[in-house]
């Protein structure tokens, strides 16, 4: 615990003037602050901006795939012949799988 030397000290009289009650609402005050907050309850009053996407529709244009390419087993990416590492099981694998 850092100690401020500059502050002023206590004296004898001024320590022994703080009782045991004192000490324990100043805990008491100092717990009760914190309130049990479920995870779940706070997903869902939370609020993105923009986040009302219910009258949105994406479009997406479908390329397929290249007589060059392969898509990988394990990644499930569409990858060019070059990023193609081996062959488990007849089945491709990336680079980065592998």
């Amino acid at each position: 615990m850092a100690t401020d030397y500059d502050a002023p000290r206590k004296t004898d009289e001024e320590l022994s003037a703080e009782s045991l009650e004192d000490l324990k609402a100043q805990h008491a005050s100092k717990t009760s602050s914190k309130v049990d907050v479920d995870e779940a309850d706070l997903a869902e009053t939370l609020e993105l901006p923009g986040a009302d996407l219910s009258d949105v529709s994406i479009t997406v244009t479908v390329i397929p795939k290249k007589a060059d390419e392969f898509t990988c087993s394990r990644c499930f990416l569409v990858n060019h012949q070059s990023q193609l590492a081996k062959e488990v099981k007849g089945l491709p694998v990336c680079n980065d799988c592998a």
